[in-house]
């Protein structure tokens, strides 16, 4: 008589979270993403998200591979999450090749959820296009981990610690202002700075005092005088500007920005009218006619063919023996 053996299934304990730790939830267990997460500490806990990574940042895990294969599962972790956190991310792996499509999807999904997306491409999804890397595995999660890590590592930390950092004395500033300028590095700026002394100076200098300084050609010369005296216009600026004065005159003071506006408005939509009638005229020219090939025959009288073109075969008349 064989007796049938019974399997327990232990469900793995649930720590709370202490606040230092990046808290995950016990569904994540095995997931290979959680050896990539390195340089801070990681404990399970009874949590919506599948990562808590603050007090109130949760995350979703989701591969583009399983979502081909499962497209409701993130209808219903989103559902599910709600409005549980103040920022709440949907960290995307892209590990297949034809990732446009599921991104863009995914994206409005997000919009609509009012959810932050961060996409992580694995090394597979980069390399899968070549031959000799198809058949190989990549840890493949390293780019994920790295994001999960940080968002918990700058938890704590102000705005100001990813913003740039701008020094706040004269030369500083001086020297951001001056290498703007293509063509102009940190070296020329000093140059500037001792030749003329201050940023009034730079500006009012003459191009032939500038070509007498060392390192300094007619192209970087250039540059910097069309910086400081060309005007900051395009084609918009000089429509208004052209059409303001006309419409300045006949307006008070209220209607002057409106009149300029709706003047700008209408050029544009004539200039616009002009495109598409040129563009239907020449769509709409007739194709030459093609030339007449000798093997069209007119088949409406026997023998006869087109003008100037002699028939090539006469009717043959052919008799049948029905009986």
């Amino acid at each position: 008589m064989a007796v049938a053996s019974t399997s327990t299934v232990t469900v793995p304990p649930v720590v709370p979270g202490v606040g230092n730790n990046i808290i995950i939830n016990p569904l994540q267990r095995g997931n290979l993403l959680l050896d990539c997460i390195r340089n801070v500490g990681k404990e399970f806990g009874d949590i919506i998200a599948d990562y808590q990574v603050g007090r109130t940042t949760g995350v979703l895990f989701l591969s583009l591979k399983y979502h081909r294969l499962h497209p409701e599962y993130i209808h219903i972790r989103v559902e599910k999450l709600g409005h549980s956190y103040s920022l709440r991310i949907l960290l995307i792996l892209c590990d297949i090749t034809e990732h446009r499509d599921p991104i863009r999807e995914l994206t409005k999904i997000c919009l609509i959820n009012n959810i932050t997306v961060i996409v992580a491409f694995s090394l597979v999804s980069l390399f899968s296009s070549l031959p000799c890397l198809r058949n190989i595995t990549f840890v493949r999660f390293d780019e994920a981990g790295h994001y999960l890590a940080t968002l918990k590592q700058f938890e704590h930390k102000p705005p100001d610690m990813i913003k740039e950092r701008v020094d706040k004395d004269y030369n500083s500033i001086l020297r951001t202002a001056l290498t703007s300028v293509s063509k102009v590095n940190k070296t020329d700026v000093e140059t500037l700075r001792t030749s003329f002394g201050s940023f009034a100076n730079v500006a009012k200098a003459t191009p032939d005092q500038l070509r007498n300084l060392p390192g300094f050609g007619q192209v970087k010369v250039k540059n910097i005088k069309n910086a400081f005296d060309k005007p900051i216009r395009n084609n918009a600026t000089r429509t208004i500007l052209s059409v303001a004065p006309q419409t300045l005159d006949t307006h008070d003071d209220n209607n002057e920005v409106s009149s300029v506006v709706a003047v700008a408005v209408s050029t544009s939509t004539k200039l616009k009218e002009k495109e598409e009638v040129a563009l239907l005229s020449e769509r709409s020219r007739s194709r030459e006619p093609s030339p007449i090939w000798e093997i069209e025959l007119d088949l409406d009288g026997p023998g006869s063919a087109i003008a100037g073109v002699s028939p090539r075969m006469t009717p043959f008349d052919i008799e049948l023996d029905l009986n």
